[in-house]
């Protein structure tokens, strides 16, 4: 039966081929435009560590002084270096670490190869079992090398094969700025999106290709990038460990509840020590939120791709109101055929299955039309000048969505028009004919 409702429908859209172009343009602009910013807010809402974003928090303290306190205000965004490097010190957590973005000058021993900047991260070794980082070859740093601020080096497999031409290169050294860096590890591709673990840098962007340690980078004076927020302007030095900045994010992990609370009564205590040695003014303002909650506190989605997504959707509802006055127009054009198949005995139901097949044909070649303006689209927003533009790409679940989307569409848009043809009454069209 649907073999014969398929063949039916196809000679319907023939012999109405113009109402037929107008019925798939309308559904294929409205699925094209909606897929293309549904599939860009699909990428930005992600989950970027599904496996442990219940048990990674991010810790915000507040050693600002009493001057300026608003009560229920939220405490400051990043760590100074004294908070951070105690907490990490004192190891209350499964696993920790602390972190800054960072930029350094590779010096390439390569033959034709100039000097060239990179992105980088300065951070402890417990950073990348934390964050469950693929290696490729080799592995982290050793806590020792943290301790003796060893020169050791981890980096990206992109940048393994631009320097050397190959990622088999643990043991082999690498020159940053002027200093010598033994290289530990190459990771595999790693790039979580958003860049979850320090949105003070840019949330979408390509990711680090160098990591060292947290001891090393302060000992050479790296450069930094991200925010800096200094509340005492007597400190020239905001990288000093007792300058009252802001400028590093500190994580840990805790695979429990239990822990969880007992790592928040650990960081009162502390911040009770601080208060009592003149450190910390304010009343206690802590903050241990997991990913997801951070990544909502942050609100990390960007306003235009939620306003695309919206007027995205407004566009296909506009869409599929066309669309139904079309199917409308084209279905009772066809009431005196329905009356002779009603009078052949056909029921209502087979009418109804008949003519919201036919819509969901539209659909489906809507669907065709829609996947090709939604790479378009894509294309379009990747060439753009938007930070989150080069993630726009088309996965197996949003090319499947596409054609759900549109066949769902088509169908709702014909329920109406096939509930009025149903209702045609062959005794009256067999009368006028």
């Amino acid at each position: 039966m649907l073999g014969y409702y398929l063949d039916l429908a196809w000679r319907s859209l023939r012999r109405n081929f113009s109402l037929t172009v107008l019925m798939v343009l309308a559904i294929g602009f409205g699925v094209g435009a909606s897929m293309t910013m549904l599939t860009v807010m699909h990428v930005l809402a992600k989950d970027p560590i599904p496996q442990k974003s219940k048990v990674l928090h991010y810790v915000q303290l507040d050693p600002r002084p009493l001057r300026g306190y608003t009560p229920g205000e939220e405490p400051l965004e990043q760590s100074t270096r004294q908070d951070a490097e105690t907490l990490v010190r004192e190891h209350r957590a499964d696993h920790q670490a602390l972190m800054t973005g960072g930029y350094a000058t590779i010096v390439p021993s390569k033959a034709g190869l100039d000097p060239f900047n990179i992105d980088a991260r300065w951070t402890s070794n417990e950073f990348f079992p934390m964050f469950d980082v693929p290696f490729l070859k080799g592995g982290p740093w050793s806590a020792q090398d943290d301790a003796n601020h060893g020169r050791v080096a981890v980096i990206g497999k992109e940048l393994a094969e631009k320097l050397f031409g190959s990622t088999d290169v643990v043991g082999f050294s690498l020159r940053v700025e002027t200093t010598e860096m033994r290289i530990v590890g190459v990771l595999d591709n790693w790039q979580p999106i958003p860049h979850f673990y320090d949105l003070m840098t840019e949330a979408y962007g390509q990711g680090e290709q160098l990591y060292l340690p947290w001891t090393t980078s302060i000992d050479l004076d790296l450069g930094h990038n991200g925010s800096t927020n200094c509340w005492d302007s007597k400190h020239d030095d905001s990288k000093a460990l007792g300058a009252p900045c802001e400028w590093i994010q500190l994580w840990v992990e805790l695979d429990s509840d239990a822990k969880e609370v007992a790592y928040h009564d650990f960081l009162a205590s502390y911040w009770a020590d601080q208060v009592r040695a003149g450190h910390y003014e304010r009343p206690v303002n802590i903050r241990l939120r997991n990913v997801t909650d951070y990544l909502d506190y942050n609100k990390v989605i960007p306003a235009d791709a939620k306003l695309g997504t919206v007027v995205a959707l407004g566009f296909l509802i506009v869409c599929l109101v066309n669309t139904i006055g079309l199917l409308l127009t084209k279905f009772l054009r066809r009431s005196a055929e329905i009356g002779v198949r009603r009078a052949l005995g056909a029921s209502r139901v087979s009418i109804f299955m008949q003519l919201l097949i036919e819509a969901g044909v539209i659909g489906l070649v809507g669907g065709v039309l829609g996947l090709l303006l939604a790479g378009l689209g894509l294309w379009a927003i990747r060439h753009g000048v938007s930070a989150y533009g080069h993630l726009a790409h088309l996965d197996v679940t949003m090319l499947a969505a596409t054609f759900g989307l549109a066949l769902v569409s088509s169908v709702l848009a014909g329920l109406l028009p096939a509930w009025r043809g149903c209702q045609v009454a062959p005794a009256l069209q067999l009368k006028s004919h």
